[in-house]
């Protein structure tokens, strides 16, 4: 394996054994446990760092394979046949995050009654959950025949970047941009209220930067963005927003709260809550989204064909090759 890719960052070594020992001063068997577990997990790791670059060169049966070529795959290939055409490393890494995401849940369910070491182990989680969410919206991005092809160059670059980079997620240049709105609306659930979405908006703008700002300034006037960003700040898809605020005004309705929305619909919200419990839920959520915009571009209904997260993401890349 690569030394200048290891498998899990000093932090993590190093919480690891602080958890390790205080697990052993409590409970040898849970000790035990998390030493088998982590040991497996190293080895996935060592396992699939193994593999080439991904931008390697080489050459089978005549055809010449390397991260060009890669390149042209991922720009060409829909979503749905593009996994067989990614090399085994790029499938192994993934799972490498799935297997780590498992592992340090299981150090964070064992220390949660600890602070110190619970705080760390839920930073962790929430960059591996960013790292994978960031992964999907870039191959959303890649899927979607209206991105320019220059953009999506760049795009598979960045993807490429991370993928060879093994653990260092701070390969993907808009990563803590993305990190960053998904924080702020973790930290904001919403309100509801009167439904216009002023509160939550306001509560995630002040974490983001200057960028956002003028994101919301220049896309103030498309329908796409402003229905993808309710979906964001009100976890509620186009639809029961359009079913809840027509109940609103034909009954005269001047507000409503959480507990009440489910009442309205006759059925549990189609998206999942972000209430900062459970960081899966962040990963959800985006799946949720995603499936449902591909589900009405597929279908021609109304509603937003892209996640927030595929608009700001865009908006991102052409402003910093303007």
């Amino acid at each position: 394996m690569d030394a200048a890719v290891p498998v899990l960052s000093e932090e993590e070594e190093r919480l690891i054994k602080e958890i390790v020992a205080w697990l052993g001063e409590k409970n040898p068997d849970e000790r035990e446990m998390v030493q088998q577990h982590i040991q497996r997990l190293r080895g996935l790791g060592e396992a699939v760092f193994q593999y080439p670059s991904v931008r390697e060169s080489h050459v089978l049966r005549g055809e010449a394979r390397d991260g060009d070529k890669l390149i042209e795959s991922l720009c060409a290939f829909s979503g749905s046949s593009r996994l067989l055409h990614l090399p085994t490393k790029v499938v192994a890494a993934r799972s490498f995050l799935v297997a780590k995401f498992h592992a340090f849940s299981m150090l964070a369910l064992l220390a949660r009654e600890n602070p110190e070491y619970y705080k760390p182990l839920r930073r962790i989680l929430f960059s591996v959950i960013s790292t994978l969410i960031t992964a999907e919206v870039y191959l959303s991005c890649l899927g979607d025949s209206a991105f320019p092809r220059n953009l999506k160059l760049g795009i598979a670059n960045d993807l490429i970047a991370l993928w060879d980079s093994g653990t260092d997620s701070r390969a993907i240049r808009h990563l803590p941009a993305l990190e960053t709105l998904w924080t702020a609306r973790e930290s904001a659930p919403p309100s509801f209220g009167t439904m216009d979405g002023n509160s939550e908006l306001l509560r995630i703008t002040i974490d983001m930067g200057d960028d956002w700002q003028d994101f919301l300034v220049e896309e103030s006037t498309s329908d796409e963005a402003t229905w993808a960003l309710e979906e964001f700040l009100f976890s509620l898809s186009y639809e029961e927003l359009q079913e809840v605020r027509s109940r609103l005004i034909r009954f005269g309705i001047p507000a409503v709260n959480y507990d009440e929305i489910r009442s309205y619909l006759g059925r549990k919200p189609s998206y999942t809550m972000v209430k900062g419990a459970d960081i899966k839920d962040i990963y959800n959520f985006y799946v949720d989204r995603r499936d449902a915009a591909l589900f009405r571009k597929r279908t021609g209904a109304s509603g937003p064909i892209h996640t927030l997260e595929e608009l700001y993401l865009k908006y991102r890349i052409i402003l910093e090759q303007s």
